[in-house]
């Protein structure tokens, strides 16, 4: 399925009637900024008042009830979010690949994976998936906790909080590794009670030039992939997921930050998405994780990660490069990134 126009490339999606996208680029950013900070604060209101009764009430059967009602919250903030984007920015979405609503259910779990260049892949990927799939779950780093409201929220919604060891603490302490583990275990065993999909960026950071160099690997757009969370969530969940989501972004202008993404600086945003079947040694519901299960896990994850390099080489080639523009469409360059 291909959907592309200058606004967005889903054909349901058409230009608002009304938009900011004249302004400059700063005074943008800025209406964008307050519109997510509006937006957050009110839905959050409400996420926190529903969240203390689901504390206190610990039960599974508690949790069945509430947790709908949450997510049903927090997919409305995405929707307010995709509402001042549209709102702001004259990005160009260039969306294809097997999307069709009908390949794909709310009341399903899904595992996603994606490649990771920015913060604002978040952004993208909730713009493009959200009320096609459950609400993306995503492991976090445990200093995330810690962030002023949005820490909160994802610690109410049942986001996995991970503490990322190095490798040379995970030497000294062996056990560490073992807790990782158990955290991701107890995570992905809530997950069950509703239907989720479960967000992994598997390179574990953003891809930079200077970290592709220092981790080496085969592949030209891509760092190398950690098999340990996806691993995770196929042990415990793999008998409910319902396929695997591979979805894959390009910003032909280069991966921008998150102030010019709300500045509207990114011309163009290219996402491919692909529905896979998970294979079926890659799955299993005891939460076990010996040697030879995570390597299968590994050596699928292996494969998917060089057909997607040689799919991100074919549209950079092939025109999702920064000179093929939306027919009749320019770019101001004060509205490029830096």
């Amino acid at each position: 399925m291909s959907r592309s126009d200058p606004a967005t490339s889903r054909g349901i999606d058409k230009r608002p009637l009304f938009s900011l996208a004249w302004l400059p680029a700063p005074l943008r950013g800025v209406i964008a900024l307050v519109l997510l900070l509006t937006n957050t604060l009110f839905w959050c209101v409400l996420l926190f008042g529903l969240a203390i009764p689901r504390l206190l009430l610990p039960w599974p059967a508690a949790r069945r009830r509430l947790d709908p009602v949450l997510n049903g919250m927090a997919t409305c903030w995405i929707a307010g979010n995709k509402a001042w984007m549209r709102l702001t920015q004259p990005t160009r979405w260039d969306v294809e690949g097997d999307e069709s609503d009908e390949g794909y259910s709310t009341r399903s779990w899904y595992l996603v994976v994606c490649n990771h260049q920015s913060w604002v892949d978040i952004f993208v990927l909730q713009y493009v998936l959200n009320r096609r799939i459950p609400m993306l779950k995503f492991f976090l780093k445990q200093e995330l906790l810690y962030v002023p409201i949005m820490g909160l929220a994802w610690w109410a919604l049942d986001f996995p909080f991970m503490r990322r060891h190095s490798e040379e603490v995970l030497r000294r302490n062996p056990q560490k590794r073992q807790e990782d583990l158990d955290a991701a275990r107890r995570a992905c065993a809530k997950f069950a009670l509703a239907p989720t999909s479960v967000m992994n960026f598997v390179e574990g950071t953003r891809f930079t030039p200077a970290k592709h160099a220092a981790a080496g690997g085969r592949w030209t757009h891509l760092l190398p992939p950690k098999a340990g969370g996806l691993a995770m969530a196929a042990a415990v969940l793999g008998e409910r997921f319902e396929a695997l989501v591979d979805a894959t972004i390009v910003y032909p202008y280069g991966a921008p930050s998150f102030w010019d993404f709300l500045c509207g600086r990114v011309p163009r945003i290219v996402v491919r998405i692909q529905r896979q079947e998970i294979p079926a040694d890659c799955r299993r519901s005891d939460g076990a994780m010996d040697s030879p299960f995570r390597k299968r896990v590994h050596r699928w994850l292996l494969s998917l990660w060089d057909q997607k390099d040689r799919q991100i080489e074919a549209l950079l080639a092939g025109g999702a490069g920064p000179l093929a523009a939306a027919p009749g469409q320019t770019v101001p360059a004060a509205d490029r990134p830096a």
